[in-house]
């Protein structure tokens, strides 16, 4: 099967150049504690050996850029760093990594009275110092404010549209050009219609493609499956991370997922035809990675799972998050949310909050909140 890819401009990102003269790239992040130096090394080095282009570490401290310093050493991936609230670390973590990523909904938690035009353009001037390329990754539940606020509450792909493009056009007025552009959404059909929009507007941008909390396999395999086929074989995308749900050891499980589903597309092995059941439940749980701050939490949403297969015939979403940095925005359009703390997990209906509850107490509290909806559902549907 031959697919003519957009004609988008090369990004160098370490050894490999990402854009339509090059083989599409398979990404993951590591899910080990990154001041754990030994552990994210290692998994560093079994992703890349597993054939990942790229490999994410999340830093969101002086002492997690301090660890990254040693884990550089460890290995020879080509290296992004996933920069959160605190742009300032830019300055540290550039001289180790070959890529930046940041997000521009989250540009807004330090220094309030910054404009993010000066918060990015200070990430820039770190990325030219130091050789690194830049994603520009924006995500569903965590959208520029500013941009959400102009639209219906239902349209959550116009703000990320928006988002994108201005931040597409600041770095190009500064000159810089060595970046790619992510948009992602735990639903894999706002996924193709977003990325579609974004490309027939920027065709020379490259893109990472992604279905953000896609979940436990193979459910958030065939989500993901369903995402590229659609898209790739249009053309778009230039790199791709499949996000699993799944313990630390199996985290090279993402770089084959990624690697087959490739394959099937290039060899003409493709499912579009089949899409998501919207009469039945959906569970989406963001992939493991080092800010989970409990481990309990891929085995939480594996019982979830299995707690709740007697509602498979129901149209509800319920969503299960690792940590407090996208937990309580990417829970709020699900009907039922959990995102996980140390020793509580918080429970939503909603944007409601419902209260925080120990490990141990958590699927009794979700199964009557879901006993309830569907209860209320069923009422009103008669």
């Amino acid at each position: 099967m031959t697919i003519k890819r957009n004609p988008t401009r090369s990004v160098p990102i370490g050894s490999i150049q990402i854009g339509s003269g090059y083989p599409i790239a398979v990404q993951s992040m590591t899910a080990t504690k990154t001041q754990d130096v030994a552990a994210t090394a290692a998994q560093a080095n079994a992703l890349h050996e597993a054939g990942a282009g790229v490999v994410r570490i999340a830093v969101d401290s002086v002492k997690d850029a301090e660890a990254l310093a040693s884990i550089r050493k460890q290995t020879r991936a080509n290296l992004a760093v996933d920069l959160q609230e605190n742009f300032r670390l830019a300055e540290l973590v550039a001289p180790l990594v070959d890529k930046i990523r940041y997000n521009p909904g989250h540009l807004y938690h330090h220094q309030k009275d910054k404009p993010w035009q000066d918060k990015v353009r200070f990430i820039i001037q770190q990325a030219e110092r130091h050789d690194c390329a830049v994603r520009i990754g924006v995500n569903c539940g965590s959208v520029d404010p500013a941009k959400k606020e102009k639209y219906d509450p239902a349209d959550s792909i116009t703000p990320m549209l928006e988002s994108a493009l201005e931040h597409c056009e600041f770095l190009d007025s500064l000159g810089f050009s060595r970046y790619i552009v992510s948009l992602k959404d735990s639903d894999p059909d706002k996924v193709i219609e977003v990325n579609q929009r974004f490309a027939r507007q920027r065709p020379d941008v490259p893109l990472h493609l992604g279905v953000t909390e896609a979940g436990m396999p193979p459910d958030g395999i065939i989500k993901t499956r369903i995402a590229f086929e659609q898209l790739i074989s249009r053309g778009i995308g230039d790199t791709v991370r499949v996000s699993l749900t799944v313990p630390n050891n199996r985290k090279p499980e993402e770089i084959v997922a990624g690697r087959q589903i490739l394959a099937d597309i290039s060899a003409g092995r493709v499912r579009s035809v089949v899409r998501l059941r919207r009469d039945q439940l959906n569970i989406i749980s963001c992939p493991s990675c080092s800010r989970v701050e409990n481990e309990a939490f891929v085995e939480l949403a594996a019982e979830v799972k299995e707690m709740t297969r007697y509602a498979q015939q129901h149209a509800i979403t319920i969503a299960v998050m690792g940590c407090r940095v996208n937990g309580p925005g990417e829970t709020d359009d699900a009907d039922l949310g959990l995102w996980c703390g140390p020793k509580v997990v918080n429970l939503k209906r909603g944007t409601e909050a419902l209260g925080a509850f120990p490990y141990d107490q958590i699927l009794g509290r979700l199964k009557q909140e879901l006993d309830h909806l569907i209860a209320a559902r069923t009422v009103g549907s008669s």
